[in-house]
């Protein structure tokens, strides 16, 4: 039995609310893969923030820091956005079986403006991190197929179950940030590729009032550009069992 299967579209880019049916959303193995979604992205969204805490710090900017947020305890990331990272998340995958939600961490605008490629490698730290997360779950995906291990019934399913998860929501928070314009971490990005930093914050600051119309832009083209990188990031780290 295969249960990474390229035929079909990742189960958590669906954005769009579904009809609510709640003797489904009270099976077992629905609540189970609730639970793991959720886990999943609270573990994905603090070592992304933590990341961009982190660099920022070794950049000169103790902002993020000095909140706690150079850390994988999730608490000091909630207690900055419990909303979006505990009240909605949890509504979403109850009611619709998406995971839908967001996560910060704060820095100088000065620091920003006065070093502004180590402001870019903040916000590349995040994205970074993710796509990390992939390499790390894909590989073991990999081996676990390889060797049957994922394919053994009881607990290995729930494994190979989060260890999926894992591989899906992080090349999506992946992807989705590193979309360049804002409000994603993608547009701080060009800080390094573009020889005119000035430009680009003077760019950045007429466009954030616009942070909104990024955001449903991204939403919409993410459901175009997620689903060929997903095949063929799981065909070449998955590999064959991705595609049986």
């Amino acid at each position: 039995m295969t249960l990474f299967q390229l035929s079909q579209t990742p189960k958590i880019i669906r954005l769009y609310p579904q009809t609510v049916d709640w003797k489904l959303l009270m099976n077992p193995e629905r609540l189970l893969s609730g639970l793991f979604q959720y886990i999943v992205f609270l573990f994905s969204t603090t070592c992304h923030e933590a990341a961009h805490a982190y660099v920022a710090l070794k950049g000169g900017d103790p902002t993020a820091a000095e909140g706690g947020q150079v850390s994988l305890n999730p608490l000091p990331h909630i207690r900055r956005e419990p909303f979006g990272m505990v009240v909605l998340p949890i509504l979403a995958v109850v009611t619709t079986g998406n995971m839908i939600g967001w996560a910060s961490a704060p820095y100088n605008p000065a620091w920003q403006r006065a070093f502004p490629r180590r402001a870019a490698l903040m916000s590349l730290a995040g994205p970074a991190m993710n796509f990390f997360l992939v390499l790390v779950s894909g590989l073991l995906l990999r081996v676990g197929f390889a060797t049957g291990l994922l394919e053994q019934p009881g607990a290995w399913l729930a494994v190979s179950e989060f260890l999926q998860i894992c591989f899906e929501l992080n090349l999506l928070l992946g992807i989705f940030n590193m979309l360049p314009f804002p409000p994603f971490d993608g547009f701080g990005v060009l800080g390094l590729v573009t020889g005119n930093v000035g430009a680009l914050e003077k760019l950045r600051l007429q466009l954030s009032q616009f942070s909104i119309i990024g955001l449903l832009i991204g939403w919409q083209a993410i459901n175009y550009i997620f689903p060929p990188i997903y095949r063929l990031a799981a065909a070449v780290i998955v590999g064959d069992a991705a595609t049986n």
